[in-house]
């Protein structure tokens, strides 16, 4: 069993590597520069490594960078082994990074949020408060209405 700082350097270098790759060395045209490595975690035993990708572009060019990926998948693994240099190269698992479309959502929920605070603000603009500006009373109060 590894210990959790060299799994780390490991999925550093693997993220790297295949990022390196993918931008100079695969001529696939699915691929192209619209596929970006954004993170690489590799298991506690070193043996296997899961590699997330955005891809900028709608359904059908992350369905293509996905075919895309799996095909190029042994000629990244050469490459992580040729340049990590341990006694197993990990395997690599291609995930969908869904950070840009929890970023989509929370930017909608913010809007909503936003128009909700507006029609609030709009509807508050002319209001007055329900018990006149001061509704407490005061020490002052209290004597002027004992002396009636």
């Amino acid at each position: 069993m590894a210990d959790n700082a060299r799994a780390k350097r490991l999925a550093d270098l693997i993220r790297e590597v295949v990022a390196n790759k993918l931008q100079r060395g695969i001529k696939d045209p699915r691929l192209g520069t619209h596929v970006t490595i954004t993170d690489a975690r590799v298991t506690g035993d070193l043996r296997e490594a899961t590699v997330f990708y955005t891809v900028y572009g709608g359904e059908e060019e992350r369905a293509e960078a996905a075919a895309g990926l799996e095909s190029a998948k042994g000629i990244l693994r050469s490459e992580v082994g040729r340049a990590a240099g341990v006694k197993f190269t990990p395997t690599l698992t291609f995930v969908a990074d869904a950070l840009p479309d929890n970023a989509r959502t929370i930017e909608d929920l913010l809007d909503k949020a936003r128009l909700s605070d507006e029609k609030v603000r709009e509807a508050s603009a002319g209001a007055d408060y329900a018990g006149g500006a001061d509704p407490y009373k005061k020490p002052d109060d209290e004597t002027d209405s004992a002396a009636e």
